[in-house]
């Protein structure tokens, strides 16, 4: 395979409404950075990133552009297993991770594309999935949410048809957190399964306090609880706080997924795709949970993601939130009786309406 032109563009893309979490405050839009490659044949692929309030997105950007890209054009990406790891070492001084990994997660993208495509075949099924319906369970952003706004945004999350719903927590009192919690359990019913997001608000000791506070309401799991560079305080709020952890949405090696779960620190690895370094890596992170007996779940890019949740045996829930991309995309994710359903086009069969997100273009 040989791929004869590359293309990669950074959007500032505003979001539908303003949103709230317990790290990132109010966020009013999101950075994209795309890469469109063709091959020699004429196939095309298409990849992305993303950043939270536009954060280092024109450092991706850069980096694509004047490092991964022409080595792109320089190489033979087939098998790309192998030049993922080519990539990896070539950006390895300045990166093992962060912007590093969302550069090569754009490219990543861009190439399982571009494969499947050429197979013909979606690209859940290139990658050798049998079904294509995922568990899927909505993502509120919504710390400052009242409790009115919150069981308002839960009747329309369920008129979605979603079976599963997350909510934040992380305010500044843990009571309130608690009060929010109840609110939503008594709502939704005692078996509906509840997750509770914590953005990585606490120090291990205040996550652990909070998990056998939040315990009595049943939250299907805790995520991040206290940040991802605690291992150790992790596996204690795994061990001692009586809810199951989903984590890994900041971490961005597979190395560190390898340590997070080895210890004991999550039940529900997160491998954000568009962060870790694209579909390769994903996989390999999918692949270490299933030999430890743990379910794979998933965030941000669920356009993607529900094509990789589909792949692997180990599946849980898919993630899905309005991050506002739906409105550029020609044929969003689409929901039936609370399952995802990875769509039959040929390849991940995302199509990104550029032309609507031209006057969102960041200049070089």
């Amino acid at each position: 395979m040989k791929i004869i032109e590359f293309t990669v563009d950074h959007f500032q893309v505003p979001l539908p409404a303003v949103l709230s979490d317990a790290t990132h405050g109010e966020m009013t839009h999101f950075g994209l950075i795309t890469v469109r490659i063709v091959d020699d044949q004429g196939c095309e692929g298409l990849g992305y990133t993303y950043t939270v309030h536009g954060i280092g997105a024109s450092a991706i950007r850069a980096l694509i552009r004047d490092d991964l890209g022409p080595f792109l054009l320089a190489s033979n990406p087939d098998p790309l297993e192998d030049f993922w790891q080519s990539m990896w070492w070539r950006v390895h001084f300045v990166g093992r991770g962060g912007i590093g990994a969302f550069a090569m997660a754009a490219i990543d993208i861009a190439l399982w594309d571009l494969q499947a495509r050429s197979a013909g075949q979606p690209l859940w099924r290139f990658l050798g999935g049998s079904n294509r319906q995922v568990q899927a369970y909505a993502g509120g952003i919504d710390l400052d949410f009242s409790i009115d706004e919150l069981i308002a945004q839960g009747e329309g999350f369920l008129a979605q048809g979603f079976q599963a719903i997350k909510m934040k927590v992380g305010r500044p009192v843990l009571d309130e957190d608690v009060s929010r919690v109840g609110a939503m359990r008594e709502f939704l019913g005692s078996d509906f399964p509840l997750m509770v997001d914590a953005n990585m608000r606490w120090s291990a000791r205040e996550a652990e306090h909070a998990a056998k506070a939040l315990a009595p309401m049943g939250p299907y799991w805790l995520e991040e609880p206290t940040i991802p560079d605690d291992i150790e305080g992790h596996a204690r709020v795994a061990s001692s706080g009586g809810i199951p952890i989903a984590s890994g949405e900041n971490l961005h090696s597979v190395y560190e997924f390898r340590d997070l779960i080895k210890r004991g620190g999550v039940t529900y690895p997160e491998p954000d795709a568009a962060t870790l370094g694209g579909i390769t890596p994903w996989l390999e992170v999918a692949s270490l949970a299933e030999s430890s007996g743990l379910r794979v779940t998933s965030h941000g890019v669920h356009d993607i993601h529900v094509h990789l949740l589909a792949a692997v045996r180990n599946a849980s829930y898919l993630e899905v939130h309005g991050f506002g991309l739906e409105q550029f995309i020609a044929e969003p994710l689409s929901l039936e009786d609370g399952l995802a359903l990875a769509p039959e086009r040929a390849g991940h069969g995302i199509s990104l309406d550029f032309a609507a997100l031209e006057e969102y273009r960041l200049p070089d």
